[in-house]
């Protein structure tokens, strides 16, 4: 069993920044795909990015790959979002996802992940 817990988030200003975490407990698999979604009030849940963890790749919805970086840190287990720029649109609750084996080319598929975190709260006002 995976377990998957997320924080860093919170409320920021418009144009402030925030990293989010995701720490992974219990069976680690030695190489998966962690992805970041998000859902905002009466919308779907939406990719962000995700990594290979264990290989490096990363995937980026292209609309946000130029203010969020997703990164690794392998010893600690725990992967990152920094997110630069932030707008209100970006207002939303992030969650981190799991699943076996590398990202490949559907990494954004919220159906193809097996275990998800609890999910924070990212509110940026005006």
């Amino acid at each position: 069993q995976v377990q998957l817990v997320e924080s860093g988030g919170g409320s920021v200003q418009a144009g402030g920044s925030l990293r989010l975490s995701c720490g992974v407990f219990g069976y680690i698999p030695s190489s998966y795909c962690m992805g970041w979604f998000r859902q905002a009030p009466g919308k779907e849940r939406e990719a962000v990015a995700a990594i290979s963890v264990g290989g490096g790749s990363t995937y980026y919805v292209d609309s946000l790959k130029d203010r969020f970086t997703i990164s690794q840190d392998s010893a600690k287990n725990t992967v990152y979002l920094q997110m630069n720029s932030l707008k209100p649109d970006d207002s939303a609750v992030y969650s981190c996802a799991l699943r076996y084996g590398w990202c490949r080319n559907n990494w954004y598929s919220v159906t193809s992940y097996n275990y998800w975190g609890q999910g924070t709260q990212v509110t940026v006002s005006s």
